[in-house]
């Protein structure tokens, strides 16, 4: 395949994700992340707690030989932990080339929303907007509050998680 062939097939599969997003619950709320970030979705596995780590990283996972960090969502966004049920997920996604994987209420489902479908998140008191929102997308009469992934859990954090196991 020549080179300009390849980079052609690369832009029709980042052109497939572009606007599309993976949709989950907390509680009421209806959040998304765009697939691009997304590995797999799997069920709560045997999560091993790690002392000195934040309070929402609620330990580590194998999965399939791999050693990944889980995040609490709930906890990140300081909601009231809720006991893991048959609905519980872990989403695993890719962060600065780092797998994490988000605990979640329940997965939704995967969903196109056009760009003049994504408004900029109201700005707060302080005058600053919410650092993990990137947009809210207006789906129907729902919306969805769309996550910046690269802000959920920072280089930093990343780089102080791994110093720790």
């Amino acid at each position: 395949m020549s080179k300009d062939r390849i980079e052609e097939f690369e832009e029709g599969i980042e052109d497939t994700q572009k606007g599309k997003f993976l949709t989950f619950s907390l509680g009421k709320e209806s959040y998304g992340i765009s697939i691009e970030f997304v590995t797999e979705i799997i069920g709560i596995l045997s999560i091993t707690e790690v002392p000195q780590v934040p309070e929402y990283i609620r330990g580590i996972v194998n999965l399939r030989g791999k050693i990944i960090p889980v995040m609490d969502m709930r906890l990140r966004f300081r909601k009231a932990f809720r006991e893991y049920n048959e609905r519980t997920c872990i989403i695993v996604i890719d962060i600065l080339g780092n797998s994490v994987g988000l605990i979640v209420d329940s997965v939704a489902e995967v969903t196109a929303i056009p760009e003049e479908d994504i408004v900029v998140p109201p700005m707060t008191h302080s005058g600053s907007s919410n650092k993990y929102i990137m947009g809210i997308g207006k789906v129907g009469h729902d919306v969805k509050l769309l996550l910046d992934c690269q802000k959920l859990i920072d280089k930093e954090e990343i780089d102080n998680f791994e110093l720790t196991i």
